[in-house]
């Protein structure tokens, strides 16, 4: 559930009109709900409070500071991919003995960054990196604590661009091969294992999955004790879906109804990791229509976010409703959703029903929290969007709207070679 409502024939984040945010800040702007953000949450604290757990939001979603301080606040961890992830995690507040780091391509300098940070593990995903990170920890005089991320061959149902519990997949160990790399693990003198770890994808809508997935990962966990290997935490992931078009996901419950028969019994910690599911359908992406379009064979609303505010439905093909700020009864049209970028692939969405809209009304794209402004670009040269926080009838900034003099702070002209 969100906080995205109609009231009085306007759209309301909670209880603040979208057009007044709007005015303040234009468009594009992406507006995120606090009641939204807690209440998914504590649908996950609640759902696994009958066992030891750490709920570990996963950065990648939304990485705004106002969020991850949110989750500081509320004592949560982070479930991390890179060096500038964990800045931050860090910078926001999150305590080192809850970020978990993960991620095919961890450079050395990441290593030793979250090594003298203290993090609480990495979920190793290769045998090179098994030796890199015992490398960088002896270097530092330091033990490095892991889990291994083991790949258990489960084919999630989802996009195959993220599903990443399969054999084909870049991620994680094989789970035929993860014993032996246990016993690598274990023989290795700056390498304290401490966990095992699964991910097997994300927009998962069904806990069968879950359940096939952990069922394997805790036959390796019963493996592991014969050979006085101590796991102390058992990390499942994250990856449930939410509902963009009319998916009917699993809540927080029922997944945790789902997984805990099979782990309460087990010692340890369990670590979860949401990231979609809490911050998904807590945001929107406004837009403003710019000019209609009709060339006898297509109706087009062109509107000022492009794929590079949200590149979800250009690269996935992906579904966001998209509905009017202020609706009126009106005839009804076929049409594509396009932004400015010049690119056949930049569009919102694709043979849409909606009210015919004129030039100068703005549009909502529903469920836009999660992968939206984290996967922008500045592509076409185009500053990225403001993004507001809404708390009842309070709001902030929580993103300056960038400007055209940002867009090349870094940029060098060198005057000795030109």
């Amino acid at each position: 559930m969100h906080f995205f409502t109609y009231k009085n024939n306007k759209l309301y984040a909670e209880d603040i009109a979208v057009s007044e945010l709007v005015r303040e800040f234009g468009t594009p702007l992406y507006i995120y709900s606090y009641a939204t953000l807690i209440r998914h949450i504590r649908a996950y604290e609640e759902a696994f409070c009958e066992v030891p757990h750490i709920i570990c939001y996963a950065v990648k979603a939304n990485s705004n500071l106002a969020i991850l301080s949110l989750c500081a606040e509320l004592g949560i961890g982070a479930d991390i991919v890179s060096g500038g992830e964990l800045f931050r995690a860090l910078k926001a507040g999150i305590k080192p003995f809850r970020i978990v780091f993960a991620g095919v391509g961890k450079t050395e300098q990441e290593i030793e960054y979250a090594l003298k940070n203290n993090i609480l593990m990495f979920n190793v995903e290769s045998e090179a990196e098994l030796y890199k990170i015992n490398e960088v920890a002896k270097k530092l005089k330091k033990h490095a604590c892991v889990a291994l991320r083991v790949n258990p061959d489960i084919d999630p149902k989802t996009h195959k661009y993220i599903a990443t519990g399969l054999r084909t997949s870049k991620f994680g160990i094989p789970i035929e091969k993860a014993l032996e790399y246990y016993k690598l693990a274990k023989s290795l003198k700056n390498i304290k294992i401490i966990g095992i770890h699964k991910h097997i994808g994300s927009q998962i809508t069904d806990t069968s999955a879950y359940v096939e997935a952990l069922s394997k990962i805790l036959s390796l966990y019963d493996k592991l004790a014969k050979y006085d290997v101590d796991i102390e935490y058992i990390d499942i992931g994250g990856g449930l879906g939410i509902t963009y078009k009319d998916e009917e996901p699993p809540l927080p419950k029922d997944l945790a109804n789902a997984l805990i028969p099979l782990i309460k019994s087990k010692k340890g910690k369990i670590i979860v990791e949401p990231g979609r599911s809490i911050v998904g359908n807590a945001g929107i992406l406004v837009t403003k229509v710019l000019y209609t379009k009709e060339t006898g064979s297509k109706n087009f609303i062109i509107v000022d976010a492009g794929m590079n505010d949200l590149i979800r439905p250009s690269l996935y093909g992906s579904y966001h409703e998209i509905l009017p700020v202020t609706p009126d009864k009106r005839q009804k049209i076929v049409t594509d959703i396009v932004g400015p970028i010049c690119e056949s692939g930049d569009f919102l969405a694709k043979d849409r029903e909606i009210e015919k809209i004129t030039p100068g009304e703005h549009l909502a794209v529903m469920s836009a929290g999660a992968y939206g402004f984290s996967m922008s670009s500045n592509y076409n040269s185009r500053p990225r969007a403001a993004e507001v926080l809404v708390k009842g009838e309070n709001y902030a900034l929580i993103r300056k709207r960038e400007t055209y003099k940002d867009l090349i702070k870094n940029e060098i002209i060198p005057e000795d070679i030109l």
